[in-house]
């Protein structure tokens, strides 16, 4: 299983926000980064009896979503990201392959290992906790090969 889960964030909601070399480095991260990492594992995924490709990409892909306060860049990069999940989805389908795409609003991302993680209040009046993210993700590799789980999209709180 290959989980693309990095990009950088960048504050700022004003396109002037951040110098040249940020706003390169933001979209470069979120997609360069997960095109080629993809690239250099796909010999691997497809020597798989079982692969998964789980992309956190980001509520900030879905068309017209204009609440984060994230930079216009990442709101590129996380679009980019997504478009090329979908395409790699329905290319790699046929080989059993499946890319598995989750577009989680801004999210509580507490440290797996820290007492937090056990404890954190998940009810429908607390944001998103990693934790739902993680069982979202373990839920869709979980299911038979058969199940092709394109995405979770979350509701906005």
């Amino acid at each position: 299983m290959l989980v693309n889960n990095g990009a950088r964030y960048l504050h700022g909601a004003d396109l002037l926000d951040g110098d040249d070399e940020a706003i390169a480095d933001t979209i470069a991260s979120g997609a360069t980064g997960t095109v080629l990492i993809t690239r250099h594992l796909l010999p691997l995924l497809r020597a798989s009896a079982a692969a998964d490709v789980v992309n956190l990409v980001s509520a900030v892909a879905e068309p017209r979503n204009h609440r984060s306060a994230s930079h216009p860049a990442f709101y590129a990069a996380k679009a980019a990201q997504a478009g090329f999940a979908d395409v790699l989805s329905a290319r790699l389908r046929p080989e059993g392959i499946r890319v598995i795409s989750l577009y989680p609003p801004d999210f509580d991302d507490a440290d797996p290992l820290a007492p937090a993680w056990d404890t954190a209040s998940r009810t429908a009046e607390d944001p998103l906790t990693a934790q739902s993210v993680t069982d979202c993700v373990l839920f869709a590799i979980g299911q038979p090969r058969d199940c092709f789980i394109r995405s979770f999209q979350f509701e906005q709180r």
